[in-house]
């Protein structure tokens, strides 16, 4: 007989281009306990950049978590002291699992797993600047090397520097030859090197990331490891978080949101947004699967798609966009 979950953790992944704060306060409305991520943001870019554009966020998005990229100690534990003086995000996590080309040529992501005593530094350094969380999002290997013992010897010696919580995307990265969309698709899952990981390290916070799509796979997986993180499944049809959170993070305070309240709240959103320099479109783009598999859905994407295009749209588009949905095809 399998064990019952320990511990049930479900977050949404970072997603460059698409979890920024316009994102993340939608998904928020759709469960308050779900843990979201930020985009990567680079150390160098908070301190040589715009760091309160990059940090801001509204109260409303918490839990959240940073991601930051990055190699060199000085500079992650710079950023760190940075976030640590002016931001209220409840995790730091390092990206050891981004397989670009970009990312690779500023030596940090994903084949920085093939130098855990560099990592581990990384985390010493961001440790030292910041009394929350920090974490590691990794591949299970890299190129050749994904037999488990390769991960096994990388997250040994950065558990050992203070880092007690993994996020584990069950796939190897290929650093040469694949683009970062054929990495999450491409090299086969291999689940059972996170389950391995989790016996090993028994006293490490283990999630699971990589092609998890419905509640079935998470309860197993959730026998297994310590939470589940979803990606392109949230964006898609991001009500499936109101499933999760029934389901798995306690339910709802009051009542549980509709499709047509979130509507009714990011317009109100959308609102203050345009007023500080939001763009409709932008707000616009992360709502498309609302909807997902609903009478009409189809017709009401297409108005919101079309509609939300160009200049001086305002937020009642969002309003008016309910019409699709309510009228008879």
């Amino acid at each position: 007989m399998q064990n019952k979950p320990r511990f049930s953790c479900i977050a949404v992944a970072p997603m460059m281009d698409w979890t920024d704060r316009d994102c993340r306060y939608f998904l928020r409305l759709l469960s308050p306990d779900v843990r979201l991520y930020t985009e990567m943001v680079t150390a160098r870019a908070l301190l040589h950049g715009p760091a309160e554009r990059l940090l801001d966020f509204d109260p409303l998005e918490k839990p959240l978590a940073l991601q930051l990229g990055g190699s060199v100690p000085s500079e992650l534990g710079r950023a760190a002291a940075l976030v640590q003086a002016s931001y209220s995000y409840d995790e730091i996590n390092l990206n050891v699992g981004c397989p670009s080309d970009r990312v690779q040529s500023g030596r940090f992501g994903a084949c920085l797993m093939s130098d855990p005593e560099l990592v581990a530094d990384c985390v010493t350094a961001i440790s030292d600047s910041w009394d929350g969380l920090v974490s590691v999002k990794t591949r299970i290997g890299i190129d050749d090397h994904d037999d488990y013992a390769f991960l096994s010897d990388f997250i040994a010696p950065v558990a050992a520097a203070g880092c007690d919580t993994f996020i584990v995307h069950a796939r190897k990265a290929i650093l040469k030859g694949l683009s970062p969309k054929q990495n999450r698709s491409i090299p086969p899952l291999k689940y059972p090197h996170v389950y391995r990981l989790k016996a090993e390290f028994p006293n490490l916070r283990i999630i699971i990331n990589g092609g998890i799509d419905a509640t079935e796979a998470i309860d197993e997986h959730l026998r297994q490891v310590d939470g589940v993180m979803l990606g392109r499944k949230a964006y898609s049809d991001p009500y499936f978080l109101v499933e999760l959170q029934q389901r798995y993070l306690g339910g709802f305070p009051g009542a549980v949101p509709t499709r047509h309240r979130v509507m009714q709240q990011m317009s109100e959103y959308a609102q203050a947004r345009l007023q500080q320099g939001g763009r409709m479109t932008n707000i616009a783009r992360h709502l498309l699967g609302l909807y997902a598999g609903q009478p009409g859905a189809a017709r009401w994407r297409r108005f919101v798609s079309e509609s939300c295009r160009g200049s001086g749209v305002g937020a009642d588009v969002l309003l008016d966009s309910l019409e699709m949905i309510r009228s008879p095809a």
